[in-house]
């Protein structure tokens, strides 16, 4: 099983641990695409009455939480890089073993870059991992019905729509409806990423990819 810290690259789109010293592109990614990224973004709901309501973590506590939590095996957090600048996030959690090995995948990717193939490739990158890197069995994603261009991304990598979740997660300030996508690793032996080479370059020549150990 490999462990964590890890990077995956695949041509120009690299998948990499998010650290302390990404603040200022993360920030500054974040601000250009406030309005792009608003309605599909996790909201904290209204506390309880008489309760404190719940303070948005800083960069920093973010940073330092997400990798306690990956460090524990129970969630990967990479940032996006797309010919070396950062360009998104992409975060596996919930990763969960014994009788279940499933985990799920969350991610953004700047206005900028959309539809360059970057989060086809980076969500290929991912997943690949998880059943060949990690030896989970079922990865799944869940995504807004309003959110086409997310939608998109897994069904050209061949996900399966399983279903609909009412009001699953509190996104852009209230409770919304969730479409489920799922993938076991029965259905990608050949690979993600090839499948998606495959599909993009009409059976074209693939670019370089493979995974790296980073050292701490």
């Amino acid at each position: 099983m490999s462990t964590w810290p890890v990077a995956l690259a695949d041509g120009d789109v690299v998948l990499r641990p998010i650290r302390l010293r990404d603040q200022s592109a993360w920030r500054e990614v974040n601000r250009r695409n406030r309005d792009w990224l608003r309605p599909w973004e996790a909201t904290v709901p209204p506390p309880p009455p008489g309760a404190r309501p719940a303070r948005r973590p800083t960069y920093r506590q973010m940073v330092r939480h997400l990798r306690a939590e990956a460090h524990a095996g129970r969630m990967l957090p990479f940032v996006i890089e797309y010919r070396d600048e950062l360009a998104g996030q992409l975060t596996v959690a919930g990763i969960t073993w014994g009788s279940m090995c499933s985990a799920h995948i969350g991610y953004w990717v700047d206005e900028a870059v959309a539809g360059r193939g970057v989060m086809p490739t980076a969500l290929a990158l991912a997943v690949d991992h998880c059943f060949h890197g990690l030896g989970l069995h079922r990865v799944e994603v869940c995504i807004r019905p309003e959110n086409a261009p997310s939608r998109r991304v897994v069904e050209k990598l061949g996900f399966r729509e399983e279903g609909l979740r009412p009001r699953y997660l509190h996104i852009d300030g209230d409770w919304r409806d969730h479409l489920v996508y799922a993938l076991t690793a029965d259905e990608a032996r050949d690979g993600l990423l090839s499948r998606w080479h495959r599909s993009r370059d009409g059976h074209g020549t693939q670019g370089s990819h493979g995974t790296q150990d980073m050292k701490k």
